[in-house]
């Protein structure tokens, strides 16, 4: 079942040397599975994320020949509809929770707020939700989690916390941006376990953008290489070593080795791109 079509997605936004075009036509479809989207700093992977959310504010400027989630068409929903999509239907993982919860509402009020806002439960059933959603991402003892302020948790825990408030209403759509990035090796896959179940038992789809190419050929069914706002390359995640394209190889090449015996790492030789 597809989730998400999107074709000749574009992205653009105004400069002094006329407009820029961060996204260029990209395509791809999304079901319930594990997509990666990888590729460098500023190659369009983050706002592909965010026009799929409807989150690029004027003056950027988003268009495509198809942009459909579920059959609906988000290219002309208003504003108003879209709300009612996020949360419930399709959410957002950013990269640091230090930045996306409220530093003044305790952990378990923030997560029961997406309930309120987008349903009628009662008060109990609310907390009984949260509970069950901080359980989900594996908190150990979540009554006392929810007590706590975003400060007085760790940078693991807080990620948790940002997935267990995107999961609580069960969406059909995750799109986690760089989920791992801020966090330190030994809880990292801890975290990625945690959506990788989420994907199986829920049948989630999953968009996972990130600039680790091991990570997500690793976690990933499908890869797509993006660069310079294009995908330039999609490919399963298994036969990552059958890549074609120079970029694709480029960063094959460049990522170090357990068993390394080079001098010096490669360096893109972007002329061949």
């Amino acid at each position: 079942m597809t989730l998400l079509s999107v074709e000749n997605l574009r992205v653009t936004f105004p400069s002094d040397h006329g407009p820029v075009e961060v996204v260029r036509g990209l395509s791809f479809t999304l079901g319930r599975e594990r997509l990666g989207i990888v590729g460098e700093s500023g190659s369009g992977k983050s706002m592909t994320g965010r026009a799929v959310m409807g989150l690029v504010a004027p003056p950027g400027r988003v268009t495509a020949d198809r942009l459909e989630f579920e059959g609906r068409d988000l290219r002309s929903l208003p504003e108003r509809e879209f709300r009612a999509l996020r949360g419930p239907r399709m959410s957002m993982v950013l990269q640091d929770p230090r930045y996306s919860l409220n530093p003044v509402i305790r952990i378990g009020a923030q997560i029961e707020e997406a309930l309120a806002v987008h349903g009628n439960l009662t008060a109990k059933d609310r907390r009984t939700r949260m509970l069950d959603a901080l359980n989900a991402v594996r908190i150990d003892d979540p009554e006392r989690v929810a007590r706590l302020y975003p400060h007085e948790v760790s940078g693991g825990m807080g990620q948790r916390v940002m997935i267990a408030m995107m999961v609580v209403l069960e969406p059909a759509l995750m799109i986690a941006d760089e989920p791992t990035s801020a966090l330190d090796v030994s809880v990292r896959g801890q975290v990625l376990d945690i959506l990788d179940d989420l994907v199986k038992r829920r049948g989630m789809g999953l968009m996972l953008i990130s600039h680790d190419l091991n990570m997500v050929a690793r976690w990933c069914d499908r890869i797509l290489v993006m660069y310079r706002g294009e995908v330039v390359e999609e490919l399963g995640a298994g036969a990552l070593h059958q890549a074609q394209h120079p970029y694709t190889r480029g960063l094959i090449a460049s990522l170090p080795r357990l068993d390394e015996t080079r001098d010096r790492l490669p360096v893109l030789d972007r002329s061949l791109l």
